[in-house]
């Protein structure tokens, strides 16, 4: 059983009289585990495809299974319970509430989640030190680094423990060497947890360390 699988996936975009299809028709298996880029020139439809995988958004035709459920035939109630509980993502902005600590940030999934308290602290504190961030648990986005704010940003992505995790250009506001470190600690928590790892990107950076590229071009598959 495939882990994600789409069949004739379309979505047409309509403003007015104009129609602009930014999916014309994808047929794609992702397996779990995976640490996969989508990428394709601008206009490609990979950041349609992204939301679609990402049940952000709906597609006028076709399919989405996740772990052999029919994702397409769910309510609009239904795909945001199932996007808050299996799928995280990590933004190039990185999103962190600027009153929160570091610490709060991470911990704010578990609290939509309605998770204990208790164990929420000690989970929050290792999974910060995982990522290379002890001793800044209390300090807010404005006082880190733009590394260390996209290290929180990853730490509150894999807090509720995700099957798939979706990351829009993760490098993109990084400088080259911050970047690399950023990619070889989601690479080590890709290895250590089988977290699955799509990646929307134009950076080379992250194509070279993604372990299979798909490629879009006008909205298809490329060869």
């Amino acid at each position: 059983m495939a882990f994600i699988e789409t069949k004739g996936l379309k979505k047409t975009y309509i403003s007015g009289e104009t129609k602009t299809q930014a999916l014309r028709g994808i047929d794609l298996i992702i397996d779990k585990g995976e640490f996969t880029t989508i990428t394709g020139p601008s206009g490609s439809g990979k950041t349609t495809l992204f939301n679609l995988i990402g049940v952000i958004d709906t597609p006028t035709e076709g399919e989405i299974y996740f772990e052999g459920e029919k994702l397409t035939s769910k309510t609009r109630k239904e795909l945001t319970y199932f996007r808050r509980e299996q799928i995280s993502f990590i933004f190039q902005t990185f999103n962190l509430i600027p009153v929160l600590s570091a610490h709060e940030n991470v911990a704010f999934p578990l609290y939509l989640l309605k998770k204990d308290g208790e164990k929420i602290k000690d989970k929050v504190y290792e999974l910060l030190a995982t990522v290379g961030l002890e001793g800044m648990e209390e300090k807010k986005p404005s006082a880190l680094s733009g590394g260390q704010q996209q290290r929180v940003a990853i730490a509150r992505a894999l807090i509720k423990e995700p099957k798939l995790v979706l990351a829009d250009e993760p490098t993109a506001n990084l400088d080259s060497k911050t970047g690399t470190e950023i990619m070889e600690l989601m690479e080590k928590l890709n290895k250590e947890q089988q977290t699955t790892f799509l990646f929307a990107t134009h950076d080379p950076l992250v194509m070279d360390f993604a372990k299979r590229r798909i490629k879009l071009h006008d909205g298809k598959l490329a060869e």
